[in-house]
């Protein structure tokens, strides 16, 4: 419907403008008639114009004719006039119709050359799309082209950015063609290829961490090191802000790298290169031997995937399991220093790495984090410290040891972690310390004793001297006065012992360094490990020494003599330790030497084996007697084993000499009681029954003997008579049965300036039993047979007397 109103509206204006251009016709001078008959060549309805014009023609023929009919001469002439118009007429159309021909000829190839660029025009239409269309689809191309070249060079971050821009900017545009739907489909897969490979460097990056943290620690430790001996240079100036400088530095570095390799560069983010560090870095940080940019990678790619917090906990349980495999020490540790470095090494490795990865990425780790790792590496630490160190026997394994944890936790506090308990641990492990030196110095102070000739040291030069003055300090004027040759009081041991006391000495300050303690606090430590040194391990070496089976009297001469040296040398070894730790003595709560008690222990212990040593060969000299208890020969000389043993003691009383003079009287008479009692009982022994009077004159010999000895002064200082009190027992028994002189006795029994004091009842009637014996078997007084029975009467006597004196002596 609406095409036949649209038809009839075009008909319309066709005849309108056909009406129009027959006006123009009829109206317009023949010589300008030519645009008009172009316009209807131009239009398209050029029949339709003709069928008007024949139209209008046979139109104007009626007119004509009417005209003609009512003017017919006009009509004629008319007609005349067309006639002549016909002919121009003729030659018109001749003209038209050839120049028609003529442009029909011509035009032929003008409208091939139009269908030409008609079909040039519609290509080059087509090419102009095609372009255009590529345009769009090219960066496309080229965006997946570099996403493929990206995956292919391990870029995963710029390859997921790379993503992102093809999936929301360009693919939406040309989404209508079928290569951008497959491209579509396989982003999913990128991303998880991508996820996977950056997944995959970080388990290649924490394997690799987690066998280099040795190297990664010896290199911080080392820095450390290097750090501690340029303070010890520059003397101990405070160097503390140039430390948190260089720590800081080292995380400018790294953050500068991480910006220059952000995402927004679409470069690899994080990557450390060694290479390109300021060469003027005094000292490179151990965070440069690692490359991070894996776990930076990694850590970015799961943040853009929305997967930020699944890495976080992986890499943290990663790391976990990773540190409680570092914390586990190996079983032969304690071996060798070597053990333990790599032990500390590892933890520091691995701490360093942590504490770059918190600095340089905001929220992997977090310092909650860190301290949780660090306590539990903080017990597992001191846990293994103990256990294994209290398996070295070795002081100087354990004094590396103690420099070697001084240096851990230098190393350690420089990167922010609390070290204080290993400082606490470290004051264990000097108690520790101590005991392998003691027992170190227990073998040396026992190789000293054992290998010294316990004799004064000769010296015959002024070099000589002065080298032992320059080891002991021994002041003597008289001595100095004396020509060489000349010879020390002490023996070799004195100077040797008091310069291993100041090499422990030596070896307590060392662990003592770098603790961070205070003089008073060091001083402290030292004087009480130089006083277990005194009182436990010398003192034990001296009496094992004293203790020892063949020791000789001039050893413990020569013992006493050394002791009496070392303790008056104890007030210098006070003074060596105010000087190394410049605490005064004086000082409240300072703990003072006991080598004084030591010495003196070691001095009395040396006094009573003298004792005890003078009474065995007292003994084994009175196991060579042989008396003949039932001779009737009266001798008129001392027993030989008696001379032999009065010599002896005379040889031996000679050599002390140098002892103090209260030794020297107290070991006579010790000597001498000790040789009086064992007389005595020799003489009551019950293996003696019998005996005679002429066995009891020699046995008074003998005693004579043992009182002359006593007379003679062995050791100076004695008053007189003092040193024959120790005989007096004897001597008042032997008088009374010589003299047989009971009546005296027994009269003056129990009076206080009685001549029989010392002589006890019981010893008396035991020793006229035996008497007794003799005088019924062997007819003693035989040559007295007139008295003879009146003496029998009179021992009885005596005999029932003394009982009584023994029983009312107990009641």
């Amino acid at each position: 419907m609406e095409r036949g109103k649209m038809a009839e509206a075009e008909s319309l204006e066709t005849a309108a403008e056909h009406e129009r251009i027959l006006r123009e016709i009829e109206s317009t001078d023949t010589a300008c008639i030519g645009p008009t008959l172009r316009s209807v060549y131009d239009g398209e309805e050029h029949g339709r114009f003709m069928e008007k014009l024949e139209t209008r023609i046979r139109n104007h023929d009626r007119e004509i004719e009417k005209m003609c009919n009512f003017h017919y001469q006009g009509f004629v002439d008319s007609i005349t006039e067309l006639l002549k118009v016909r002919g121009e007429a003729q030659k018109l159309k001749n003209q038209v119709t050839d120049t028609n021909r003529k442009l029909q000829h011509e035009g032929k190839e003008l409208v091939i050359a139009m269908e030409e660029l008609k079909q040039c025009r519609l290509q080059q239409r087509n090419i102009s799309a095609t372009v255009d269309k590529l345009m769009l689809c090219l960066p496309v191309l080229e965006m997946y082209s570099k996403l493929r070249d990206q995956m292919k060079t391990k870029r995963h971050y710029p390859a997921l950015k790379t993503l992102e821009h093809l999936e929301h900017t360009y693919l939406p545009q040309v989404s209508h063609y079928r290569f951008c739907k497959v491209m579509v489909d396989n982003i999913p897969k990128l991303r998880e290829e991508i996820k996977d490979v950056s997944m995959s460097d970080l388990k290649d990056f924490l394997e690799s961490i987690r066998k280099h943290s040795d190297k990664i620690g010896e290199t911080a430790m080392k820095q450390a090191q290097q750090q501690r001996n340029l303070d010890n240079i520059v003397l101990q100036q405070p160097r503390i802000g140039s430390k948190r400088k260089s720590k800081k530095d080292a995380y400018i570095i790294f953050d500068t790298e991480i910006e220059s390799t952000s995402p927004k560069s679409e470069q690899d983010s994080g990557i450390l290169d060694v290479e390109d560090e300021d060469d003027d870095e005094e000292v490179p940080g151990a965070q440069d031997l690692v490359d991070f940019s894996p776990v930076y990678r990694c850590l970015h790619i799961y943040s853009v995937l929305g997967a930020r917090e699944t890495f976080e906990n992986y890499y943290r349980k990663q790391r976990r399991k990773q540190a409680r495999l570092v914390l586990q020490p190996p079983s032969n540790m304690h071996e060798t220093l070597d053990g333990y470095r790599k032990y500390f090494n590892q933890i520091v490795g691995f701490f360093v790495v942590e504490d770059h990865i918190l600095h340089t990425t905001q929220g992997l780790v977090n310092k909650a984090y860190i301290d949780e790792l660090w306590e539990m590496a903080l017990s597992k630490t001191i846990a293994a410290l103990r256990t294994h160190s209290s398996y070295c026997s070795d002081p100087n394994l354990v004094l590396d040891l103690k420099n070697l944890i001084v240096l851990f936790a230098d190393t350690l506090q420089v990167y922010g972690f609390p070290v204080n308990q290993l400082f606490d641990m470290l004051l264990e492990i000097r108690d520790q310390y101590s005991e392998t030196l003691l027992k170190k110095w227990a073998g040396i102070f026992r190789n000293i004793l054992d290998s010294d000739n316990y004799s004064p040291i000769p010296v015959t030069s002024e070099e000589m001297y002065k080298k032992v003055v320059g080891q002991f300090p021994f002041q003597d004027t008289e001595l100095e006065k004396q020509p060489f040759p000349k010879k020390f009081p002490f023996s070799e041991f004195v100077p040797k012992v008091y310069n291993q006391i100041k090499e422990f000495i030596y070896a307590c300050l060392k662990f003592s360094e770098d603790l961070h303690l205070s003089s008073t606090e060091v001083d402290d430590m030292i004087r009480k490990s130089t006083n277990l040194l005194l009182t436990r391990t010398l003192s034990n070496s001296l009496q094992n020494v004293i203790k020892r089976k063949n020791i000789g009297l001039t050893e413990l001469v020569q013992i006493i003599i050394n002791t009496t040296h070392l303790e008056k040398s104890c007030k210098y070894l006070e003074e060596f330790i105010t000087n190394i730790t410049n605490v005064l003595p004086e000082t409240v709560h300072t703990t003072k030497l006991y080598g004084t008690t030591t010495f003196k222990d070691a001095r009395h212990a040396a006094e009573e084996e003298i004792y005890t040593n003078l009474n065995q060969k007292i003994d084994q000299f009175l196991q060579l007697a042989d008396y003949d208890w039932m001779t009737g020969d009266l001798g008129n000389k001392a027993s030989d084993y008696l001379v032999d043993l009065i010599a002896f003691l005379r040889s031996t009383f000679a050599v002390f000499t140098h002892l103090p003079g209260k030794v020297a009287q107290t070991a006579c008479m010790s000597a001498c009681k000790h040789l009086a009692t064992s007389l005595m009982q020799l003489l009551l022994e019950a293996e003696v029954r019998q005996l005679t009077l002429g066995a009891l004159q020699q046995f008074n010999l003998d005693v004579r003997e043992c009182e002359q000895f006593a007379r003679s002064g062995p050791v100076p200082g004695f008053q007189e008579d003092t040193l024959q009190l120790a005989f007096i027992d004897l001597r008042q028994l032997l008088d009374l049965f010589i003299q047989w002189d009971w009546s005296t006795y027994l009269a003056d029994y129990g009076q206080p300036n009685c001549k029989y004091l010392r002589v006890n009842p019981k010893t008396a009637l035991t020793l006229l039993e035996k008497m007794k014996d003799t005088s019924r078997k062997n007819n003693m007084f035989a040559q007295f047979r007139k008295n003879e029975r009146d003496k029998q009467k009179l021992i009885d006597a005596v005999a029932k007397q003394l009982r009584g004196l023994t029983s009312s002596h107990h009641s």
